[in-house]
């Protein structure tokens, strides 16, 4: 009579023996980190290459140079203009995008009614998809024109401030309406991840507040918003990242100079990527390298922003385990 062998448990087969298919997923898993990983090498060894052969040749400073003249005799070109320019944009996006993202997802997540939650988390979905350089086109058609209004009430209340204080004339093109645009860019991203990660707090959590008389509110601020930290804290850098490397809606809308001036309602200023897109076409060789030096300066900014990312949810997730 024929005998079947049943198959060997889990847990009795030997240690280190696997399935076809794990030992696969695993294999290809780990090529495809090594490959990012290679892919970001390579980037970095060719932007430093070329961003050497330009620094070797500049007569000044590349770091607190205010001019970019690579085809002088002798060249003159530096990022501090550039460098104030992308910080300062971004900081008035996050500052603006980040706390109406949160709002905006608490409210899809836990106020909405469910037939009202989904299409608007359908529109908000939509709004991340819409292509960089419409934003650019809508904001120098509608927007620049309308937030002259908005300068000038902000230069009459404000302007003890010095930062709101607008000491030349001219249209809204530029830093204050760059982050106010991308402010809008970075708001679905910050978004639709947030809401994701408040969906995924425990319902145990939010039932077991309740049961203790707490307030809707209550419930957030003491189960959702501890829970979803670490992702406001990814979503918000997701947002950031776009928000450094933005480069159509930048340079529609930007009225670029080499000057660096407190006053964000001053026309001018200028990006890293808004510089690389205006100067690329028209740039000779050594032009071209010394645009590619600015962009190893802003890849060295990202990742830098993204390492201090990590560092924060990995310091959040340590103290939240030994809290536990």
């Amino acid at each position: 009579m024929a005998t079947t062998t049943p198959d060997v448990p889990r847990s009795r087969r030997p240690k280190g023996a696997a399935r076809p298919g794990d030992r696969i997923f695993s294999g290809l898993s780990r090529g495809s980190g090594i490959t990012l990983l290679v892919i970001m090498a390579a980037i970095a060894v060719f932007l430093t290459y070329r961003a050497v052969l330009a620094i070797s040749q500049d007569s000044t400073n590349f770091f607190t140079t205010f001019e970019w003249n690579p085809a002088g005799n002798p060249p003159v070109f530096g990022i501090a203009v550039l460098a104030f320019g992308t910080v300062v944009s971004s900081i008035v996006a996050m500052v603006i995008a980040v706390p109406i993202a949160i709002g905006i997802a608490l409210f899809i997540s836990h106020y909405a009614p469910r037939k009202l939650a989904k299409p608007l988390a359908y529109v908000v979905d939509l709004l991340a998809a819409v292509p960089s350089i419409i934003y650019g086109l809508w904001g120098a058609i509608f927007l620049v024109p309308y937030l002259d209004g908005l300068n000038q009430w902000l230069d009459t209340y404000l302007g003890w401030t010095y930062i709101f204080d607008k000491s030349s004339d001219g249209v809204a093109r530029n830093l204050f309406t760059v982050g106010i645009l991308l402010a809008i860019m970075i708001l679905p991203i910050i978004t639709n991840v947030t809401r994701e990660v408040f969906l995924q707090v425990p319902k145990m959590h939010e039932e077991a507040a309740l049961a203790l008389g707490a307030t809707r509110w209550e419930v957030i601020r003491m189960s959702v918003l501890p829970f979803g930290r670490s992702g406001i804290i990814s979503a918000s850098m997701l947002g950031l990242g776009r928000a450094l490397g933005e480069t159509m809606a930048v340079a529609v809308v930007l009225s670029p100079s080499f000057l660096i001036s407190g006053h964000l309602l001053d026309p001018g200023g200028g990006t890293f990527a808004q510089n690389i897109a205006a100067k690329f076409n028209e740039a000779d060789e050594f032009g071209r390298d010394a645009l590619i030096a600015s962009g190893l300066v802003l890849f060295a900014i990202t990742l830098l922003v993204n390492g201090a990312a990590r560092w924060i949810i990995g310091r959040r997730k340590e103290y939240s385990g030994a809290a536990a």
